[in-house]
């Protein structure tokens, strides 16, 4: 019955959206009383928070299958633009998921988001210091903390704002915004 319900919730944020969904919605879409809804979720929110945590459950699995799918190219641009189509083909499938997950699960420093965030820090963390160890200007964390924040805030934007730019204009301009970051952190490198 759980799975009833929150795939009938799914349904409904997907059609209605965060502010239309109800207990009602919610319960007619899974051919059930709201009386019988109750005896599973307390309320709208219930339904909402279980929704949203599977959806980043899965968003986060997919994003870290991308990352680790690349971690062993040696193109880094090759790499650098998977991950980051990957990335937005993960948020565009549904962005009022993506718009929920972002107004409910708001990153801070313990959060499931923040956690995941670190998660892929450490994986990016690795590979930096695996590719270029002692090359670094800066700390490999460092980079990466920098790197996985602008990725990701530039993706979300890109999906949630649809802005008048092509997928693929959007990953080549990412991936040289990342590169050109990567190149000046690389002690050879001079800041312009």
């Amino acid at each position: 019955m759980v799975e009833r319900i929150v795939t009938a919730g799914r349904a409904v944020l997907l059609e209605r959206g965060t502010d239309g969904l109800t207990t009602n919605h919610v319960a007619a879409a899974a051919g059930i009383s709201p009386g019988s809804l109750y005896q599973y979720f307390p309320d709208k929110e219930a339904v909402l928070d279980e929704v949203v945590r599977r959806y980043a459950d899965d968003l986060e699995e997919r994003v870290t299958r991308a990352f680790v799918d690349t971690a062993a190219e040696r193109d880094a641009t090759v790499a650098v633009r998977r991950v980051v189509l990957a990335l937005v083909d993960a948020l565009a499938e549904h962005p009022a998921l993506l718009r929920a997950v972002a107004q409910r699960l708001p990153r801070a420093g313990d959060d499931r988001r923040a956690a995941f965030a670190r998660r892929v820090d450490a994986l990016l963390t690795s590979t930096l210091l695996a590719r270029h160890g002692g090359e670094l200007r800066h700390p490999a964390g460092t980079v990466a903390w920098m790197l996985v924040r602008t990725v990701e805030s530039l993706a979300v934007g890109y999906v949630l704002e649809e802005p008048p730019i092509a997928q693929e204009v959007f990953a080549e301009e990412v991936t040289a915004l990342v590169l050109g970051y990567l190149g000046r952190a690389l002690a050879g490198e001079e800041a312009g």
